[in-house]
């Protein structure tokens, strides 16, 4: 009797694996098409946001430098700007 039960619940595993690898399988696919179309059809769009982070990255990178030298020359002043700007 515990012959006939294991092998027929052994079926239904294996059938349920199978269903979750073809659905991961399909989700990817399904992923990459998305991609492709995101890249394709909007490609200037992401290219322009990419370009627009790396200037506001860059302005951000400069700000800091020139805060770093106000604050080494003169630390009053940079006391000054952190409190106008933190509040």
């Amino acid at each position: 009797m515990t012959t006939e039960t294991e092998v027929s619940v052994a079926p239904v595993e294996t059938t349920l694996m199978l269903r979750t690898i073809f659905s991961v399988g399909a989700l990817a696919i399904l992923g990459l098409i998305a991609l492709k179309f995101v890249f394709n059809i909007f490609g200037g769009l992401v290219a322009l946001l990419f370009w627009l982070f790396f200037v506001a990255l860059k302005i951000a990178i400069v700000g800091a430098l020139i805060y770093l030298i106000i604050r080494i020359v003169s630390p009053d002043t940079a006391r000054r700007l952190r409190q106008k700007f933190n509040g």
